[in-house]
């Protein structure tokens, strides 16, 4: 069985809105429904945690009850990083595959998912990718200097594991230098395989992004 774990502690603060962006109505539907329904699209079968943060759990279940959603999901109460939410989840995850996601990548292709399951299933890890368009430069004390741009990619979600895996990297205590569970697993002696994420794969954060998911859509 797989569990997908979705993120969505966010307040929103470059939306520029009082509402979370995870909230927000994206032609005509919350960001976060859309999430939920593309993973459960997905897989049917899988075990599905929002974390969610303590104030705005009532509003999500009244936006449920909105929008006559019925996928069975736990939501869990987010802690104070990112990293404490998941691991919030993780406490009650069944799954041999585990895979987490930013809640506000509704548009993330059952291409993607799928593809990160299969890294993770067959290599213990399945990390979504896309080479960087950009000229990209690294800022040294003396200004700037040029990277190889072919070196980099640009990482998305969800990010899949073995289950050992990604609990192993957990018992890892959290610092600021955690980026993402990928960070974490490496950190932990994991190996990342990366797999082809897909363009429309965005993280709505600004209300720039909001308009290119629109677009998408």
């Amino acid at each position: 069985m797989n569990t997908f774990i979705i993120t969505a502690g966010g307040i929103g603060k470059r939306m520029e809105s009082d509402l979370p962006k995870q909230f927000l109505l994206l032609k005509g539907k919350p960001v976060l429904l859309r999430t939920l329904e593309r993973f459960y699209e997905a897989d049917p079968t899988a075990q599905i945690f929002i974390t969610l943060p303590n104030d705005w759990i009532d509003y999500w279940n009244e936006l449920l009850s909105k929008y006559h959603c019925q996928i069975p999901h736990e939501i869990i109460a987010g802690g104070i990083e990112r990293y404490d939410s998941v691991n919030n989840a993780l406490k009650k995850s069944t799954g041999t595959i585990i895979g987490v996601h930013d809640g506000v990548r509704p548009l993330v292709s059952l291409k993607t998912i799928k593809a990160c399951i299969a890294g993770a299933t067959q290599k213990g890890s399945g990390v979504p990718c896309l080479p960087a368009k950009e000229s990209i430069r690294k800022i040294t004390p003396e200004g700037s200097s040029s990277c190889i741009r072919r070196e980099y990619v640009l990482v998305q979600t969800p990010q899949c594991f073995s289950a050992e895996l990604l609990k192993k990297a957990y018992q890892l205590p959290y610092h600021s230098a955690i980026t993402d569970d990928a960070s974490l697993v490496e950190e932990s002696g994991g190996i990342i395989h990366l797999v082809e994420g897909n363009e429309e794969n965005i993280k709505i954060t600004t209300p720039v992004d909001m308009k290119m998911a629109e677009s998408f859509l």
